[in-house]
């Protein structure tokens, strides 16, 4: 499919006012079609050539002014528009379109739970041109008025309130001016919770099946939709843009959400049908607030070009946190920020496909490239660098710019130089210059202390390696006088450490500290190291700092020593062991533990040790056994009746003594009994977990645990349980169930209980459950194969299965030479898809710095 040029784009605004689109849907045509009938109105200001973009299985006609068009022109995805005269024109097209089962377009799925059919769409970035015909680039808005034909049981919701007509039609309320990424339907028969906040029509939705699920967290969900949206209101001065806000729970989502105005769907993982622990809570509470953020920077004023997408996702990611933390219960987001998200910006950038927060235009030509920068640089590297600016320019000035930005580019396109200037008049801050330093340039800037004597006075000094300046506070901790095994605060200060050269020297009128902290509050985006001292009191007293947020800039910087090599992974094992059973913030245990789980015994520590000498204390067997030692701590410090904090880290807890497992004897027992010691009972989750490890490590005879995940699938007859079932039989350690695992992702792409298409979700939890580190000599094989076949697949299946393919599906656990060389061989010969290329590179990075740890941890 041809991509969208930027100079076309360019061209096709210059030539084109676009008013109006009337669209029709017809959703009653069976599973695998519908049928789409749009006109559009727009006017041309002078004389010249266009297309428009549609994607039909068969377009039957199309007319423009009257006048027929030949469907035979059209050209992969675009229909030319020749000769057209300077004044107004409607574009009449009637096409049969194309469910996806990938997550892209309009989206079908059947409930297995009931048998109950849904369709949504998703047109972010260009899939608007899968469920009907338009000029898709975003700064080509115009106004949308849909009307959707759908069996008679089905419930339609879209951007606008809709109503459902004498002849069973149901028709939107026409939309302001709103770019075509952002049209939404979604239908079904739809579980529905309504109410009304501030005179404005409020809406839950989600499958029946998953009804008892909404309606337990029905008040908490709108309670938070409530304080959030009054917040918003608060410090935004535009009102709300748009006439109701519905918030719809959908199967098979690839993203958390998607801001479509009005009508914003969520993963329906959301709906939680399993215990979760607060923090997933607040994530949760965090997504509603960044969608709801989005209702303001990225509809009512959108980016004109791809390149400032990021202006829409840092903005939405920056005032999620923040709002949550400021408008609800949950206080300590940034905490969960810090040690859960912003690793993720922090990995982004230091691979080679990094790129800056707000790209040069000439980096992002065309659509296939932006699509490449939804990464953890637009979001989370982002966020943090705005977060840095609030601190920098005052929020006060910060809103007063937004403010003034919302104002001047209503219903319209914006970029980042628009941005700029709306900041600039709000403050005598050199705002220009700042953004040239923080968000035209790649990197992680690293500040690492010196605490030195010099004539009897001790002082702290800070090297900067790096190009952006920093406003950092400092904290220096000593033992607390009355409990000598516990940190107090001595002192915060702040530093500002400019973009060239290094900060003034800070003197401390006592002696040395015996822990210092820079970015204490975790207010910039950077690396930041230990004096020798400061690391040796984290080891020893790190849970027992006073703030959550220290401590988790702590297990960061921890964190980020461990990927460059300067910290052994059995030390950070180490500190995790003594620290996490006295940890009281639930978002620090599941940061630490997700990263000692996934990271250090999966892919920096060897199965064995590589030499005869090499200490058994330094692989991943010893590893999980270390990991397995903490999560009984932790369970015996929970035993008894549990709620919130308390229920969480137990449950957490659970969760890693069943990954970490190294024998089925605990949680076989835990399986025959339905619950754990102590509790908590064994819901859905945790009984796939647990038979997903059992799987992977062969616990019992094959026909056994074929029949152990057969009468779960019986038990559980979800989308979920066919996920886990699917994961379970992939995770087998059995040649032929390797085989047939391999046959339905690569092969013929397909269920082989159904003999359809593997959906985007099936696909994930098959090639999850295939690539399992317990089994690396029955794999290696299928290395050679990965690389040899996926670029194939990429091509059949699209950009949303290539990136699944290169992110769950690559053998990430052969961390080895060999895989390396094959990766390599495949970006230089094996001609990828753009979206397959990027993720394979990013992963071919982690695998070359995984390479690098495990030969700095033999050394």
């Amino acid at each position: 499919m041809p991509v969208l040029q930027r100079p076309e784009a360019e061209a096709r605004a210059h030539l084109l006012d676009v008013h109006r689109y009337e669209v029709a849907l017809d959703l009653t045509h069976g599973d695998e079609e519908f049928t789409s009938r749009t006109a559009i109105h727009f006017t041309a200001r002078e004389p010249g050539d266009t297309f428009v973009e549609i994607r039909p299985a068969a377009l039957h006609g199309a007319t423009l002014d009257g006048h027929p068009l030949d469907p035979a022109a059209l050209d992969d995805n675009r229909l030319p528009l020749t000769g057209l005269a300077a004044g107004p024109h409607e574009l009449r097209l009637d096409a049969t379109m194309r469910y996806s089962r990938t997550g892209e377009g309009m989206h079908r799925f059947t409930d297995p739970a009931d048998g109950e059919n849904y369709v949504y769409t998703q047109l972010f970035m260009d899939d608007i041109q899968r469920v009907f015909g338009a000029f898709d680039q975003p700064d080509l808005k115009a106004a949308f008025e849909l009307t959707v034909t759908a069996p008679p049981t089905w419930t339609v919701l879209a951007n606008g309130r809709t109503e459902q007509l004498p002849d069973g039609t149901w028709r939107a309320a026409a939309t302001p001016r709103i770019s075509t990424y952002l049209v939404a339907v979604a239908a079904g028969p739809w579980h529905s919770v309504r109410t009304e906040h501030a005179g404005l029509p409020f809406g839950l939705h989600c499958r029946r099946s998953l009804a008892p699920h909404l309606d337990a967290d029905v008040e908490e969900l709108l309670d938070l939709t409530r304080r959030c949206y009054d917040r918003y209101h608060e410090i935004f001065e535009e009102p709300y843009p748009f006439d109701s806000y519905d918030q719809a729970f959908v199967p098979e989502f690839n993203a958390g959400a998607m801001e479509n105005p009005g009508l914003v769907t969520f993963r329906d993982e959301f709906v939680f049908r399993s215990a979760v622990t607060d923090t997933e809570r607040q994530t949760r509470g965090m997504v509603i607030a960044h969608e709801m953020a989005h209702m303001w920077f990225g509809d009512l004023v959108t980016l004109q070009w791809w390149d400032d997408i990021w202006l829409n996702e840092s903005f939405a990611e920056y005032m999620g946190y923040q709002v949550l933390s400021e408008a609800t219960r949950f206080r300590d987001t940034w905490t969960d920020f810090a040690i859960a998200r912003k690793g993720w910006g922090y990995d982004a950038d230091q691979r080679p496909s990094t790129h800056p927060v707000a790209p040069a235009p000439e980096d992002v030509p065309d659509t296939a490239s932006a699509l490449l920068n939804f990464d953890g640089i637009s979001y989370a590297k982002g966020a943090s660098a705005l977060r840095q600016l609030v601190a920098w320019m005052g929020e006060k000035d910060f809103l007063a710019g937004i403010n003034d930005h919302f104002a001047r580019h209503r219903f319209g396109n914006a970029t980042l130089a628009d941005f700029l200037d709306s900041l600039a008049r709000a403050t005598d801050r050199d705002v220009h210059a700042w953004a040239a330093r923080w968000l035209r340039t790649t990197g992680v800037d690293t500040l690492t202390p010196t605490v030195a004597e010099d004539a009897g006075t001790w002082h702290l000094d800070v090297a900067h390696t790096g190009s952006r300046p920093h406003r950092i506070a400092v904290g220096a901790y000593d033992p607390d006088p009355g409990h000598p095994d516990r940190l107090a605060l001595r002192d915060r200060f702040d530093v500002d450490v400019p973009a060239d050269g290094d900060p003034a020297r800070h003197t401390f009128p006592q002696a040395a500290p015996a822990l210092v902290v820079l970015n204490d509050g975790d207010l910039t985006y950077a690396k930041v190291r230990f004096d020798a001292a400061s690391w040796e009191t984290a080891a020893r007293a790190l849970s027992s700092l006073p703030d959550p947020l220290t401590r988790a800039v702590v297990w960061n910087a921890a964190r980020d020593l461990v990927r460059d090599g300067e910290l052994a992974p059995a030390a950070y094992l180490d500190a995790a062991r003594t620290h996490l059973p006295h940890e009281s913030e639930l978002a620090v245990v599941q940061g630490v533990l997700a990263f000692a789980r996934t990271q250090l015994a999966d892919r920096y520590l060897p199965s064995s040790p590589s030499s005869p000498g090499q200490p058994a204390a330094t692989t991943r067997h010893t590893a999980l056994t270390t990991l397995n030692a903490l999560s009984r701590d932790i369970l015996r410090r929970t035993e008894g009746p549990g709620h919130g904090p308390e229920a969480g880290l137990r449950l957490t807890a659970v969760r890693a003594f069943i990954d970490s497992a190294t024998t089925p004897e605990g949680i076989q027992e835990w399986l025959a009994d339905g619950s754990v010691p102590g509790g908590p009972t064994l819901d859905h989750e945790l009984r796939w977990r647990i038979l997903a490890r059992l799987a992977t490590l062969g616990a019992a005879p094959l026909p056994e645990l074929h029949a152990l995940i057969d009468a779960e699938l019986a038990r559980d007859q979800s989308a979920t349980g066919q996920e886990g079932a699917a994961r379970c039989r992939a995770a087998l350690p059995d040649p032929e169930a390797k085989r047939a695992a391999w046959q339905a992702l690569f092969g013929t792409g397909t269920d082989t209980d159904t003999g359809t298409e593997l959906s985007n979700y099936l696909f994930t939890a098959t090639a999850t459950g295939f690539w399992a580190a317990e089994q690396q000599d029955l794999l290696r094989p299928y290395v050679a194969r990965y690389f040899a076949e996926v670029p194939a697949l990429a091509v059949r299946r699209g950009p949303a299965l290539a990136k699944a393919a290169g992110r769950w599906a690559f053998p990430a656990v052969l961390v080895e030479e060999e895989t390396l060389r094959r990766g390599e061989q495949c970006l230089a010969e094996g001609d990828p898809t753009p979206a397959l290329r990027r993720t394979l590179d990013d992963q071919l990075a982690d695998l070359r710095r995984a390479l690098r740890v495990r030969a700095a941890a033999v050394r």
